[in-house]
């Protein structure tokens, strides 16, 4: 299986409909501090790439704002193809020491567990994983004095079903490792 085929397998997308005009990296909102932009992305991947693509910063810069969605002439979705990278890098370690990485991983943990983000635990985990552990006490002691952060979590009504939905793609990912998907 080529990287464009395992990457419309994991997100949906067809990559080798872009023809690179580029109109996805005009959009970008991070291109500045990204290392390649996502049509850098989208062509390494056509290229089968893949150390190049799995060491890119914008795998973990990615804000998921979609608008290289809006622009995209062919309708390519570049948030599901970046959020299959986050995927695969995870999956062959190849996670790179950044904040973002570790707020991610914190993100998903509480919905995973509360079926929503519980934004105290979120960043309590953050702040244990990067060391930063007093950089923004005064704005979150200014946070819980207004009442914008709980102390206790609140529990989604479909967590279960969110559950369900992890341990689906743990097990999925098992198999494909396996060979069995190949």
């Amino acid at each position: 299986m080529t990287l464009a085929e395992e990457i419309r397998e994991r997100s949906g997308e067809d990559i080798n409909a872009c023809y690179q005009c580029h109109k996805c990296s005009g959009g970008c909102p991070l291109t500045f501090v990204s290392d390649l932009p996502l049509s850098g992305v989208i062509r390494a991947l056509q290229l089968g790439l893949r150390d190049v693509v799995l060491a890119s910063r914008l795998v973990w810069l990615c804000s998921g704002c979609r608008t290289c969605y809006e622009r995209c002439p062919n309708g390519i979705d570049g948030t599901r193809v970046i959020d299959a990278l986050k995927v695969m890098a995870k999956e062959e370690d190849r996670v790179e020491d950044l904040p973002v990485a570790a707020f991610h991983d914190a993100f998903l943990g509480m919905v995973r567990r509360f079926g929503r983000a519980y934004e105290l635990g979120m960043m309590a985990q953050y702040k244990l994983r990067t060391g930063t552990f007093t950089q923004d006490v005064p704005m979150g002691l200014r946070m819980m004095a207004r009442r914008k952060l709980r102390l206790v979590p609140s529990l989604a009504a479909g967590r279960r079903d969110l559950a369900r939905l992890f341990r689906e793609g743990v097990r999925y990912r098992k198999r494909r490792a396996g060979g069995e998907l190949a």
